[in-house]
């Protein structure tokens, strides 16, 4: 009996309540994933009184509820609309009156430069995940290379710009310059291309890959996943110069050093004169990265400590309290709409029993039935003269069939005294007696002359 309380006291402690287990889902989602980035189609926008919004974010196998409250949803610089593609900045949450899973919105813009941010954040981190960023993997460059090959365009002022810190650096080093377009849907496989043909030549220890600045759009061959593993997968260490020092590519992590434009690309690969210039340069470059780092760790431990401080934020509550009063808005609205279709289906069937009971109607029914009543009397009464009309007959012509007339018709005759007795028996009649003897048509008074009784 000892030996089986531990395990029912943990059964026990395994029970949760409905609420308890819808808040320990929303923590848990909250903590774990935090804010992320996605893009979808706007659906089912609603906009109440209270100032929130409440729409759908679908694409086209999936789709998830979403909130934006008012103190969010008052930057939106424009005014969305059912349809619309947009980029969201979203916390994943969890609606715990209705244990509904939900995005709660930070911040929303259409889709375009948005989605190649979007792309952008996601192969860094797809790539990322899969070690190709990883800082074991970098190699140092050369101290005195022997050559340094240019990838790049063949007309661009980057060229230009590398061409010239070379010649003033090391006016004696070998450079070969593997021409591609830098810009286009046809620049990444011929930058994958130039990258592939300086591997095989092998003509050089250094590569540069870049180009000038521009738009993130103009710089996005050198965003794609191809380019990117090319670089990583090159066996010639790679510089990437792509745009201007704020300008970030995914070329930039995938290489092994990154300089901030294609004119500091050469000044790092070149070798200089003075040992003290390449040390202050690579001490440079290391600080950079423990800075890159430092920035890194920092972010992540003010996104911590936001989060803990987003669980206690009184506003959070005070958006679920908002949100669920609107949910009880619409369902009291809804509630109303039902009762009133009721009533009015109520009302619809009231005035057609009261049609159906209206003394018009039931006089025309009364007429009605009076008028086959009627018929039928007449049917009867015709039918009962028809019966007596034939009784009639039937008995007149038994009568007939009995009557002394119709005897008489036949040839016979009634013989009767002056006084009317009736004569049955020669005996009741004497010689000389005048008799009446009454015939079919008329009558006959004559003289008995001979009574004979046989």
């Amino acid at each position: 009996m000892n030996h089986l309380e531990p395990a029912s006291q943990s059964r026990q402690q395994q029970i949760f309540t409905v609420t308890r287990l819808n808040s320990a889902v929303r923590m848990i989602l909250e903590q774990d994933l935090g804010l992320v980035w996605l893009t979808g189609e706007l659906s089912n926008l609603a906009m109440p009184s209270s100032g929130h919004w409440y729409f759908s974010l679908k694409d086209m196998s999936a789709q998830v509820r979403c909130a934006m409250f008012k103190g969010n949803n008052r930057r939106v610089p424009f005014r969305p609309q059912d349809g619309m593609q947009v980029l969201v900045r979203a916390r994943v949450s969890l609606y715990e009156p209705r244990g509904d899973y939900q995005l709660i919105i930070e911040s929303m813009q259409p889709a375009g430069d948005g989605m190649l941010a979007l792309r952008f954040e996601e192969l860094k981190r797809r790539l990322g995940a899969e070690g190709l960023f990883d800082e074991g993997r970098k190699r140092p460059l050369p101290r005195e290379p022997r050559a340094v090959g240019l990838v790049t365009s063949a007309t661009g002022a980057a060229l230009h710009d590398m061409l010239t810190v070379l010649e003033r650096r090391a006016p004696d080093l070998p450079v070969f310059i593997y021409p591609t377009q830098v810009q286009g849907s046809a620049a990444t496989a011929q930058i994958v291309s130039a990258i592939m043909l300086a591997n095989h030549r092998a003509e050089v220890d250094v590569l540069i890959v870049g180009r000038g600045g521009g738009s993130l759009e103009d710089l996005w061959c050198f965003n794609e996943e191809a380019v990117a593993r090319a670089i990583a997968g090159s066996a010639i260490p790679v510089v990437s110069a792509v745009g201007h020092e704020v300008d970030v590519t995914i070329s930039d992590f995938a290489a092994d050093l990154r300089a901030p434009t294609p004119s500091a690309a050469a000044e790092l690969v070149a070798p200089d004169r003075s040992t003290r210039a390449q040390r202050l340069v690579h001490l440079r470059q290391r600080l950079t990265q423990a800075m890159s780092r430092h920035q890194v760790a920092a972010r992540h431990g003010f996104v911590l400590l936001q989060k803990r401080l987003d669980h206690q934020d009184p506003k959070r509550r005070l958006e679920q309290q908002s949100q669920r009063l609107d949910e009880l808005d619409r369902r009291l609205q809804q509630h109303l709409r039902d009762r009133l279709h009721q009533g009015e289906r109520r009302l619809a069937g009231l005035a057609m029993r009261l049609q159906a009971r209206s003394p018009e109607k039931l006089l025309a029914i009364g007429k009605r039935r009076h008028q086959l009543a009627e018929e039928r009397l007449h049917a009867l009464i015709a039918k009962r003269q028809d019966l007596a009309r034939h009784r009639l007959a039937m008995l007149g012509a038994r009568l007939d069939g009995i009557s002394p007339l119709a005897t008489l018709g036949r040839g016979y005759a009634i013989v009767r005294t002056p006084s009317g007795e009736v004569i049955r028996r020669a005996s009741q009649v004497n010689a000389g007696q005048t008799l009446i003897t009454t015939l079919a048509e008329g009558a006959l008074r004559v003289r008995v002359d001979e009574v004979d009784n046989r």
